[in-house]
């Protein structure tokens, strides 16, 4: 009997965008399963997260799922348990190893609901990554709060390192670029790690939360030793005309990064905040600072929550 199906020459993998979408109330959230990013969170016509069009390659990793590392990486260059290694780097001009390997891969819907969606992906080893991950997200939607769950597990044969992060970036009502100085921000930290060109230096610092009005300020910060409230969460509030949101992150989040977007391209500078919750600070892989690492079979995960309040 022959098969009912188009000629081998007519077919074609998928090329349209592809998001998962959900909603719940008048919120309304759209995950792109290229890369399984935060592609766009709107609550009734509050644009919550500064996000991109779909089918485009956002500037900054915008809502953007760092595994299996955030943030940078010197050179590319890092070693583990005797063997040397090498990544690939950004350009000749930022010669470093940036937010990890999943940003462009497919994830696959995993299983959805009109209000939850779990997407998944495997990171296959490659040059200068010899390990094998499974990694899936957890999405879920209220008409006042998104939770997100990144879980991660050691598909490989050997312990594995790694770090995990995500790149959410915060509209509280900014409406060109540079209006963020508007916004008012809380930051629930006692440290920070001082950075040149997005490294550590290997120094620390005494870190004041209470930032109050962004104003003129240009932050690209990051923190650690959070502080944390009775359950155990540590709790991230910016404000703006917009309205407000909190960013909560469980036990298994230890360091945050909050960027004005100074550096980004002038079009999109300076109009939202990034709150990147993250396991460990930029080098990680190579300094180990952090660094989580799994047994074969074993598992990691971490919960996160947005909250908002419209005015």
């Amino acid at each position: 009997m022959a098969l009912d199906h188009p000629p081998a020459d007519q077919l074609w993998p998928r090329t349209e965008p592809l998001d998962a979408e959900l909603t719940a109330g008048d919120a309304r959230l759209a995950v792109d399963l290229r890369g399984g990013a935060l592609r766009e969170l709107v609550v009734g016509d509050w644009h919550v997260l500064d996000g991109y069009p779909a089918g485009t390659v956002p500037a900054g990793r915008r809502g953007g799922v760092l595994l299996p590392w955030p943030n940078r990486l010197r050179g590319g260059r890092w070693s583990w348990r005797g063997r040397d290694l090498q990544l690939d780097v950004v350009s000749a001009g930022s010669p470093n190893a940036v937010h990890g390997l999943v940003t462009a891969q497919p994830w696959q819907v995993l299983a959805q609901e009109a209000d939850a969606v779990t997407v998944g992906t495997t990171i296959e080893p490659r040059t200068g990554w010899p390990f094998r991950l499974a990694a899936a997200i957890d999405y879920a939607l209220t008409a006042d709060r998104l939770t997100v769950t990144v879980r991660v597990r050691n598909a490989g044969h050997e312990d594995a390192p790694f770090g995990a992060g995500m790149h959410p970036y915060f509209h509280v009502g900014a409406d060109a670029p540079g209006d963020v100085s508007a916004a008012e921000l809380t930051v629930p930290a006692r440290t920070s790690l001082v950075l040149e060109g997005g490294l550590p230096t290997g120094e620390r610092r005494p870190f004041d939360g209470a930032i109050g009005r962004v104003g003129e300020q240009a932050i690209d910060t990051a923190v650690t030793d959070l502080v944390r409230d009775d359950d155990g969460w540590a709790r991230t509030r910016l404000s703006g005309p917009a309205g407000a949101v909190e960013v909560a992150v469980d036990g298994a989040w230890t360091w945050l990064q909050v960027y004005t977007g100074d550096t980004l391209p002038a079009d999109q500078r300076r109009r939202s905040v990034a709150v990147e919750p993250m396991t460990c600070p930029a080098n990680a892989l190579a300094d180990g600072v952090d660094l989580l690492v799994l047994a074969p079979g074993e598992t990691w995960s971490g919960t996160w929550t947005l909250g908002w309040t419209p005015k």
